[in-house]
């Protein structure tokens, strides 16, 4: 059972380096520290680097033993006013 889930993002060197976005992992860990959960987000350099606030992406969520249990997507969206109808969706 989780009660509480804490999420951590793994910095990758280059991107602490070069200051330019690479694909993002994550460990989702209990409250007692555990990781339960490891997360990948898959897209593009040119989503990452020129669409980041409104990018698109699938992030696949996997247990311990590396079985996808979730997987999220989201398809590229603009952010503008004039286009409610394209607001941000996962």
């Amino acid at each position: 059972q989780l009660d509480q889930i804490i999420i951590h993002q793994q910095v990758e060197l280059l991107e602490a380096i070069l200051g330019t976005e690479t694909s993002s992992k994550y460990e989702i860990k209990n409250h007692l520290g555990q990781r339960v959960y490891f997360a990948v987000e898959e897209n593009d350099c040119f989503d990452r680097n020129l669409c980041s606030p409104i990018r698109s992406f699938t992030i696949r969520i996997a247990d311990n033993t590396g079985r996808e249990v979730i997987t999220v997507n989201r398809p590229l969206r603009c952010n503008s006013c004039c286009f409610p109808c394209f607001l941000q969706e996962v």
